[in-house]
C-alpha cells in the first residue's frame, strides 16, 4: 500500500472536544491547548533531540481527526508530514501517523521513531509478526485496521535499523509535543 499522502487542514475547524485541564492527573500544560508548531517551539526544550516523532487526534471517536508525523536530526526539522479525515479513529490517526513516519526513513537508517500509543508500538514490536503467521487474524477475532497494520508492518520491517519506541505523551517532550501539534493542526487556522 502507498502512504497516506500529507494534506494541509482547512482554515478553521470544528471546536475540539473537552479536554481535562492542566492540573488534573493525566493532563499538563500541553493537553488539550491546541498549541501550533510555533507556540511548542517556544515553550518545549526536553526530550530527545533526533528521530521521527509521529502522533494522531480525534475528535470525538470516531470523528474528525489529524495525523502528524516529524523526522528531527540534531534539533532540525528534516521532514513533517500531516493531515486530517473527516470521520475517522484515534487509533487510525496513530496508525496513519507511524506509517508516514516510517515512510520518511531510507530502509537503512538507524533512526529511533517514537509514538505515544503504546497500541502501535506494541502492535508492531510484539503482535504483527504472529498475526501475519496466523492469516492475519488474532486468537479472538480480526485485526482491527488491518490494511493499516499491514502497511506500518510493511514499512518497520523493510527499515529494519528502526527502533520503534513508546514516549510518554503530554510531557514536555519538545518534538513529540510538535507531533501532536501538526496532528491536531486540522482543529485550527494556523499550523
Amino acid at each position: 500500500m502507498t502512504p497516506v499522502p500529507a494534506r494541509r487542514p482547512r482554515a478553521g475547524g470544528r471546536p475540539p472536544a473537552r479536554r481535562p485541564a492542566a492540573g488534573r492527573p493525566g493532563a499538563s500544560a500541553s493537553y488539550g491547548a491546541l498549541l501550533t508548531t510555533g507556540q511548542v517551539l517556544a515553550r518545549f526544550r526536553d526530550g530527545p533531540s533526533t528521530g521521527v516523532f509521529t502522533d494522531g487526534s480525534c475528535s470525538g471517536n470516531p470523528g474528525p481527526g489529524g495525523w502528524g508525523a516529524v523526522y528531527v536530526r540534531d534539533g532540525e526539522v528534516v521532514e513533517q508530514r500531516y493531515g486530517a479525515e473527516p470521520h475517522t479513529t484515534n487509533n487510525r490517526m496513530e496508525l496513519t501517523a507511524m506509517c508516514s513516519g516510517l515512510a520518511m526513513l531510507e530502509p537503512d537508517a538507524a533512526v529511533d521513531v517514537y509514538s505515544d500509543s503504546r497500541l502501535v508500538v506494541d502492535t508492531l514490536t510484539k503482535w504483527a509478526a504472529g498475526w501475519e503467521r496466523n492469516g492475519w487474524r488474532r486468537r479472538d477475532g480480526e485485526v482491527k485496521n488491518l490494511a493499516l497494520v499491514q502497511q506500518a508492518y510493511a514499512l518497520a520491517r523493510t527499515r529494519p535499523r528502526a527502533r520503534i519506541q513508546w514516549i510518554r505523551a503530554h510531557d514536555g517532550s519538545r518534538w513529540n509535543e510538535y507531533a501532536d501539534s501538526l496532528a491536531t493542526a486540522y482543529l485550527r487556522a494556523e499550523l
